[in-house]
C-alpha cells in the first residue's frame, strides 16, 4: 500500500460515548503548550486538515470523537491529549478521559497495576488525575479528578424565536457550557426526543455565541460556548442530561465536563457542598458519579474540584489511511447523515 498517512485507532466507549484513541502515526504537533497545540489545531489549515481527515467521512462519522495521544509537556504528567470532533480540536472531556485512561492502560502504553493505577493527564485546561480500577488486566472503572470549574454567569437571558425568553448559566467545566433546564423547551431528555432537543441545542448555541463572548481567564485558547446541555431532574435526584454537539447529535454519555460545570452552578446557588456525591445519568440510561472534591478559585472567581467516575470500554482497533490519489482527502459531510448543519463544513 502507498498510503501518504496511516494512523491507528484503538476504539473505546465510556458509558456509551465513542472516544477512539490514536495510539500510533500521530504527527508532530506544532506548539510548546497543550493550550498552543489545541490553537494550532484549531486555526492552522494543516491542523484543520488532520482533524477532518480523521473526523469527516469517508473515513470519520458524525458520532464520537478522535483523542490524539501527545507527548506530555508537564514533567508529572503521563500522557496529553487533544479531543478533535468535527466541529474543531476541544480542550476537556471527561468521557474522553475515561477512554484515554482505559487505552493507556489495557495497550500497554502505560503499565498497570492492580488493583489501582493512578495516570495523569495532561489537557489544554490543564491536568486530570485518573485513578484506575484494575483487574485481571482490565480497567474496570476510572474516576477523574476534572480541572477547576466555575459559573462564568447565572440565569442569562436568551430571546428565543420558538420558545420565547429561556434562562441559561453559563459555566465553565473544562471548556464552556450553555446549561439549561430542559422544561424550558418543552421537551423531556429521552431517546425518542434526541432530534428536538439537538435541533434546540444547535438553535442556542448559535445564540449565545452571537450574542456573548466568553474566554477562559487564564488560558485564552480556551473560548465561546462549545456546548449546550440540557438537564432535568428525576424523582430519585439523579440528574438527567442531554450535551448537544455540532453539527447536530447528543452525547451518549452523561458528560463529565458538563456535569462538572453544572456542579459548579449546584455549589453557587448553595446547592452542593465538598463531599456530596450525585448521580448523573444519561440520553440512553447510562450513569457517572459526580462528586464535589474541594473549593478554590480561578482568577478570583470561586471554583469547585469535580470528580467524574465512569467506565470505559474498548471495542475493537483499525488504522485510517489516506490514498495519494484520494478525491477527498479533506472529507465530507452530508445533511441526510449530519444534519442541516452539514452545509457549514
Amino acid at each position: 500500500m502507498r498510503w501518504k498517512r496511516t494512523i491507528q485507532l484503538l476504539d473505546v466507549h465510556a458509558e456509551g460515548e465513542i472516544g477512539k484513541v490514536a495510539i500510533g502515526g500521530v504527527p508532530k504537533i506544532p506548539g510548546e503548550t497543550v493550550a498552543a497545540q489545541l490553537h494550532w489545531l484549531n486555526t492552522d489549515p494543516k491542523g484543520q486538515e488532520l482533524r477532518r481527515f480523521l473526523c469527516l467521512e469517508p473515513r470519520g462519522a458524525p458520532i464520537g470523537s478522535v483523542n490524539l495521544l501527545l507527548p506530555p509537556k508537564h514533567p508529572d504528567a503521563d500522557a496529553a491529549f487533544i479531543i478533535l470532533q468535527p466541529d474543531q480540536a476541544h480542550a476537556s472531556s471527561g468521557s474522553n478521559s475515561i477512554c484515554v485512561t482505559t487505552a493507556l492502560l489495557e495497550s500497554g502504553i502505560v503499565e498497570m497495576k492492580e488493583p489501582e493505577t493512578i495516570v495523569t493527564l495532561e489537557t489544554a485546561a490543564g491536568l486530570v488525575k485518573a485513578t484506575a480500577t484494575c483487574r485481571d488486566g482490565r480497567c474496570e472503572k476510572v474516576k477523574l479528578t476534572m480541572v477547576p470549574s466555575f459559573v462564568q454567569e447565572l440565569d442569562v437571558e436568551i430571546d428565543t424565536p420558538h420558545w420565547g425568553k429561556i434562562k441559561a448559566d453559563i459555566c465553565y467545566g473544562g471548556i464552556f457550557y450553555a446549561l439549561v433546564d430542559v422544561g424550558q423547551i418543552n421537551l423531556t431528555i429521552e431517546k425518542a426526543n434526541a432530534a428536538a432537543l439537538v435541533q434546540a441545542g444547535m438553535i442556542l448555541k448559535d445564540l449565545i455565541n452571537r450574542n456573548m463572548h466568553v474566554v477562559h481567564p487564564e488560558i485564552p485558547a480556551i473560548s465561546g460556548v462549545a456546548y449546550v446541555m440540557f438537564r432535568d431532574l428525576e424523582a430519585d435526584g439523579t440528574v438527567r442530561t442531554c450535551t448537544t454537539m455540532w453539527p447536530g447529535r447528543a452525547d451518549r454519555s452523561p458528560c463529565g465536563t458538563g456535569n462538572s460545570a453544572n456542579l459548579a452552578t449546584l455549589y453557587a446557588r448553595g446547592k452542593a457542598k465538598v463531599g456530596d456525591i450525585f448521580k448523573s445519568r444519561s440520553i440512553i440510561g447510562s450513569e457517572f458519579e459526580v462528586g464535589l472534591q474541594a473549593v478554590t478559585q480561578v482568577a478570583g472567581k470561586p471554583a469547585v474540584i469535580p470528580t467524574i467516575s465512569g467506565r470505559g470500554f474498548t471495542f475493537g482497533l483499525s488504522q485510517v489511511a489516506l490514498d495519494p490519489f484520494d478525491p477527498h482527502p479533506l472529507g465530507f459531510a452530508l445533511t441526510d447523515v449530519w444534519g442541516p448543519s452539514a452545509g457549514e463544513i
